[in-house]
C-alpha cells in the first residue's frame, strides 16, 4: 500500500493520529541469538503470527524490524537483508500500510522496503552520536540520494532524532534538532524516542519536537508507548509507534499478547474520541 509523498497522515494511514505496531524479528541467520533448530522457516512463523495478532486488534500500520539482532550492528549482512525481504514478503498486511526499520542500516530497510511495496521506513538518518555500537554518522543526503535512485520517492523516511541506545554529541536542544532535521534533511516525519527499546520519551520532549516542527512534519512519540500513557502522547504527538507494550508481560522480545494489543487499540479509540 504505497501512496505519494508529501500525503498527509490520514492520506497515508488512512486515519488522524496513526498508531503504528511492531512486528519484531526475531534473530536471523548469521546473528548471535539466531536459532539454528527452527531456521528461517520459525522467523517466518514466527513474525506471521505476531501481524495476525495485530491486524486483527486494530492497528493503523505495521513495523517490520530485526529487533532480535543483538548485539546490532551499524552494516546490514547480505543474508540478514534477504531474510528480512521474505519475511515482509511472506507476512506483510495487504489491506494497511507496512513499514521496515534495519538495525541500523537506512539504506537496508530502503532497499526492502522498495520491493516490497512498504510505505515508510523508519531509521536514524541524520547526526553523529555515540552509542553502544561505537561511534555512529549516518547519512541523510546519501539515503535521500538511494532513494531516488531506487525510484522509490513514495516510500517515506520517518527519521528518528533521539535514538536508542545511543547519545548525540553536540549541544542542540529538541525543537532545534527537529526544525533543522525538517529542513534541511527532508524528514516525511520525525521520531522522539526514550534511552532504549521500551523506555519512554518524556511528553515534554515530544512537545519540544513539535514546536520545532509545527504543523509542517507531523511527529511521533517513537518508544515506551503504553497503555496506560498513550493518552498523553496523542494529546501532543501526531501518532505513535508501540512494541514492547503489546508484548506477552511487556518484554520487547516476546510474542505479541492478543489481550495487551486489545487493551491499547481499547486506550487508543477513547484518545482518539476525546
Amino acid at each position: 500500500m504505497v501512496v505519494a509523498m508529501g500525503t498527509s497522515l490520514e492520506e497515508r494511514f488512512g486515519v488522524e493520529k496513526p498508531v503504528v505496531a511492531m512486528a519484531h524479528l526475531p534473530p536471523l541467520p548469521g546473528t548471535p541469538l539466531y536459532d539454528e533448530v527452527g531456521g528461517a522457516n520459525a522467523i517466518v512463523e514466527s513474525v506471521a503470527r505476531d501481524v495476525e495478532v495485530l491486524t486483527q486488534s486494530g492497528f493503523d500500520a505495521v513495523l517490520f524490524c530485526n529487533e532480535g539482532d543483538r548485539p546490532y550492528q551499524l552494516k546490514a549482512t547480505f543474508e540478514g537483508v534477504a531474510m528480512m525481504a521474505r519475511v515482509v514478503a511472506e507476512v506483510a498486511p495487504r489491506d494497511r500500510p507496512f513499514g521496515v526499520d534495519y538495525l541500523w542500516d537506512a539504506e537496508a530497510a530502503l532497499a526492502v522496503a522498495a520491493v516490497s511495496g512498504a510505505s515508510f521506513i523508519r531509521e536514524v538518518a541524520t547526526g553523529a552520536y555515540e552509542s553502544d555500537m561505537g561511534l555512529w554518522s549516518p547519512d541523510a543526503g546519501r539515503l535521500l540520494r538511494y532513494r531516488r535512485e531506487l525510484n522509490a520517492r513514495d516510500v517515506a523516511v520517518f527519521m528518528n532524532i533521539t535514538p536508542e541506545f545511543a547519545s548525540s554529541l553536540g549541544s542542540r536542544e529538541i525543537a532545534t534538532t527537529a526544525r533543522s532535521v525538517r529542513v534541511s534533511s527532508l524528514a516525511d516525519a520525525i521520531l522522539v524516542s526514550g534511552p532504549m527499546a521500551g523506555a519512554e520519551p518524556s511528553v515534554e520532549a515530544v512537545r519540544e519536537a513539535k514546536r520545532g516542527c509545527g504543523d509542517e512534519t507531523p511527529v511521533f512519540a517513537n518508544t515506551g508507548v503504553k497503555s496506560t500513557n498513550v493518552r498523553d502522547f496523542l494529546t501532543v504527538a501526531d501518532g505513535a509507534i508501540v512494541g514492547s507494550d503489546l508484548k506477552v508481560d511487556g518484554g520487547t522480545w516476546n510474542p505479541v499478547d492478543p489481550d495487551r494489543a486489545a487493551r491499547f487499540m481499547t486506550e487508543v479509540r477513547a484518545a482518539r474520541a476525546a
